[in-house]
């Protein structure tokens, strides 16, 4: 099944003005959507051999877009496609797709800065599917947001993806680029993770856990934060609150990793926010974030989402539980004109509490928050 992703037209508007580098997890869909743009023999992948002879050439397709995959694997792909990128802007569009290496290797340098949009393609969500029935959610929920596992319908084919994918992001992508002396203690990282999820993450818990050092797990973390197997979420800060600015969660783009059914609903929802956080930063530059909010009297709320370091909307989610969460009515009464979401997985219940904190199903309310992150 084939659906029409939700970063078609931003790309396809970015093209005319500029180059577009595509970002984002492996396997999320990045080259069926740059082929989908174009005719195929637009397409020229580094991995396969004639196509990187044409490459290096220069015997380009006589198409309008050009579409380089993998080419960050180049030594010098900077100046390649700075140099066609000067010589054919007027004539030419050109997208750039890749695993999660391209965005660290394009930091690397500047001299491509001011010559493309970076945009970072996220699994599928709800709202991707114009849905909003409990069938499509718990569809998710169950296979994850990546397209191959999600379009197999098949929780078996699911776990085995997932299993084979860890391994891959681990073997093809980090030990490809980053130094790793006990690819064990990675591994074993990388397996503890999803146990932890919906908890603040204690770096010193999991040191001695894994009797290594502070600054190794702390490295660690990092790498698997840039290379898109995990992200992570900060706290919320106010002069209103006395937040806990300095503690962190974790969440995993594959969320069918977690074996604890409320983490893992928790997990799905946090994909859906950092998504549509970040496509309003890379399309629209604006200044927006996902956090949690925890104070030193251990109130704790899920998410927050932040614009200009001000809340424009709180969100807790729970399995089922319709009885408000006391720490998401505290943060409510504390900020009253900010909008308050409790998002349960399945239920029926839909209402408002007095001081407006909605209390609705998942499937029925991730559109408006949709529409307030929009800004609509």
């Amino acid at each position: 099944m084939m659906i029409k992703r939700y970063l078609a037209e931003q790309i396809q508007k970015d093209l005319e003005k500029k180059m577009v580098f595509l970002g984002g997890p492996r396997q999320v869909g990045k080259t069926t959507l740059a082929q989908s743009l174009g005719p195929l023999e637009s397409y020229l992948n580094w991995d396969d051999s004639e196509d990187r002879e044409r490459i290096l050439r220069k015997e380009l397709p006589k198409t309008k877009l050009w579409i380089f995959d993998e080419i960050h694997k180049y030594k010098q792909w900077r100046n390649y496609l700075k140099g066609l990128y000067d010589k054919n802007k007027v004539t030419k569009n050109i997208l750039v797709t890749g695993s999660a290496r391209l965005d660290l290797y394009r930091r690397g340098g500047d001299s491509l800065q001011g010559r493309y949009h970076f945009l970072r393609l996220h699994p599928l969500s709800l709202d991707e599917l114009h849905s909003q029935k409990q069938s499509d959610l718990a569809a998710l929920f169950d296979l994850g947001g990546f397209p191959e596992p999600f379009f197999s319908s098949s929780e078996i084919d699911s776990k085995r993806w997932s299993r084979e994918y860890r391994q891959r992001v681990l073997q093809e992508d980090i030990l490809s680029v980053e130094r790793i002396d006990d690819i064990g203690l990675a591994e074993l990282l990388m397996m503890r993770l999803p146990d932890l999820v919906g908890s603040p993450l204690s770096i010193n818990s999991l040191r001695e856990d894994l009797q290594v050092s502070h600054k190794t797990v702390t490295r660690l973390l990092e790498i698997f934060e840039r290379f898109y197997a995990i992200f992570r979420l900060g706290a919320f800060g106010s002069p209103k609150i006395k937040s806990v600015k300095k503690e962190m969660k974790h969440y995993h783009y594959d969320w069918t990793l977690l074996k604890d059914s409320s983490a893992k609903f928790e997990n799905l929802i946090a994909c859906h926010l950092l998504k549509w956080c970040q496509f309003y930063e890379d399309s629209q530059g604006r200044d927006i974030q996902l956090c949690f909010f925890r104070d030193k009297e251990q109130r704790e709320v899920d998410f927050v989402v932040v614009e200009d370091k001000k809340p424009i909307c709180f969100i807790e989610a729970k399995l089922s539980d319709k009885k408000i969460s006391s720490s998401l009515y505290y943060l409510k009464k504390k900020f009253p004109m900010v909008p308050a979401f409790q998002l349960l997985y399945e239920t029926t219940h839909d209402f408002q509490s007095d001081i407006g904190v909605r209390v609705a199903p998942a499937h029925a309310a991730l559109s408006e928050i949709k529409l307030i992150i929009a800004g609509i």
